[in-house]
């Protein structure tokens, strides 16, 4: 009270406009639609989890979240797109596990994935699956783990399908083969669908892949589930160990999505942005997408979000440098 009696007429008056400012600026937002941008193909697992919440958010904000697919380079075209816009908010990036590498494989980007967005919220992680042919003799972990150690030093090591150099299901695998000592040989494919069919072809033995897509082909049989890549078993498939569990303690990798902005977006709005995703994440219809996709819903605060996307671009840099993971 004393302070307030005789703090200086100025102060007052710079103290509330100041604070009616960044009230106002939060209030006032938003005032038009907001783009969403994709940097995958329509009808993938990012691009589904972006307009389950773009539609949730909208009735949050109460204006239109638009959800704009901007593919190619493993989305580095929509992330540059994102980077270089206007930081009001109006402009944002799903971001995903490919976010987080980006920057450590490609070393001529015109935007820098650590330092160019600002974190919002992660809106859900979700497991890869290690999975097999199901007449390969690789039934577990430890199948695996032996069978590379029993050829080590030699060309019979077992061979691995991936998506392609760089990909989560490449890396995830570099992480497991890294943290279990042994060797794998890799064979990369342009994309996770020709890598997955060679598995259930018999060309290759195994791979990972999000579970979102291999799930349903363990469940026909196609596929051999081993283990999950997250720390924990998933929900949607309980009866699954995880590789931990499974001879590899401390082993831990997740596919996510996050919403991000530009850097220099006013932190009013980010935390407007925020507490819409983290309400909309909360809803049942996006819940339900979520769990159906094999996803884990998250909706996380700025911090928390932000603290992660750090721990994630440091845990791939090291996974990338360590396996001299390179693109062709």
């Amino acid at each position: 009270m004393f302070l307030k009696k005789y703090m200086p007429v100025w102060a007052l008056a710079l103290g509330l406009t100041a604070g009616g400012s960044a009230a106002a600026q939060s209030v006032a937002f938003p005032t038009q639609p907001i783009r969403l941008v994709v940097g995958f193909p329509a009808g993938g697992a990012s691009d589904v989890a972006a307009r389950a919440i773009a539609s949730q958010m909208t009735i949050q904000l109460g204006q239109q979240v638009i959800v704009e697919n901007k593919p190619g380079a493993a989305s580095n075209i929509g992330a540059e797109f994102v980077a270089k816009s206007k930081p009001d908010g109006y402009t944002l990036l799903l971001g995903t596990i490919s976010t987080s590498i980006n920057g450590s494989l490609y070393k001529n980007l015109n935007y820098n994935p650590s330092t160019d967005f600002v974190a919002i919220s992660q809106i859900a992680s979700t497991a890869f699956l290690l999975v097999s042919n199901p007449s390969s003799p690789y039934k577990t972990v430890a199948d695996i783990i032996a069978a590379a150690k029993k050829a080590q030093g030699t060309s019979q090591l077992p061979d691995y399908a991936t998506a392609g150099n760089g990909s989560g299901s490449h890396l995830f695998t570099e992480l497991f083969a890294s943290m279990a000592g042994i060797k794998l040989n890799h064979i990369p494919y342009r994309g996770a669908a020709p890598a997955v069919a060679d598995v259930m072809g018999g060309q290759v033995p195994i791979t990972f892949d999000n579970i979102l897509t291999t799930l349903a082909q363990t469940k026909s049989g196609k596929l051999h589930a081993i283990a999950v890549s997250t720390k924990t078993r998933s929900s949607v498939a309980p009866e699954i160990p995880t590789i931990a569990e499974s001879g590899v303690p401390g082993y831990d990798a997740t596919a996510w999505f996050g919403i991000f902005a530009p850097k220099g977006t006013p932190t009013p709005i980010v935390n407007k942005l925020a507490e819409s995703i983290q309400a909309a994440v909360r809803t049942p219809a996006v819940t339900e997408v979520l769990l159906k996709s094999g996803a884990e819903p998250v909706g996380s605060t700025p911090a928390q979000f932000d603290a992660f996307y750090k721990a994630e671009v440091a845990k791939w840099a090291q996974v990338v440098k360590n396996a001299n993971v390179k693109i062709d």
